[in-house]
């Protein structure tokens, strides 16, 4: 196979594995929401910001896409190729997973917003935790990309 197919690979997954756990946490975010607002429609903004943090997982996944895509090129070598593969394949997992576990504990606090529970600062402090490990995962892409 060559180099550049697996560069190619590398970087479709991480925006396919960012995005989907994006869609997954969003999606999920929104129907704890839709349950909520039928308890408690006066918490209808606070549900949709919570809702909405799964949402940065993909965007990191766009940018990697775009710090890796730069280093693309026809005649790469192997060690390169490689090194953009697992980058991608790092934050790519790394934001599938996150977005998920982050949506669980958003849709938690959002319920709580529901039944009338005022948890909308401390679910939006615990749910930012799992942020941190995708934002090391872009890290990752931006130090592999510095010295491909």
């Amino acid at each position: 196979m060559e180099p550049i197919v697996i560069a190619y690979i590398g970087v479709g997954l991480t925006l396919a594995f960012s995005g989907i756990g994006s869609i997954l946490g969003v999606s999920a975010c929104g129907n704890a929401t839709v349950g909520a607002v039928k308890k408690n429609p006066g918490g209808f903004g606070e549900c949709l910001i919570l809702s909405a943090i799964p949402s940065t997982q993909g965007l990191y996944g766009f940018i990697g896409f775009f710090l890796m895509q730069g280093k693309l090129a026809a005649d790469m070598g192997m060690l390169p190729a490689i090194a953009i593969f697992s980058a991608g394949l790092t934050l790519g997992l790394l934001c599938f997973y996150s977005a998920i576990r982050q949506a669980s504990v958003a849709s938690n606090g959002i319920a709580a917003i529901g039944a009338g529970h005022k948890v909308f600062a401390n679910t939006l402090i615990v749910a930012v935790f799992a942020e941190l490990y995708p934002i090391i995962g872009l890290l990752v892409v931006v130090l592999t990309m510095g010295v491909i």
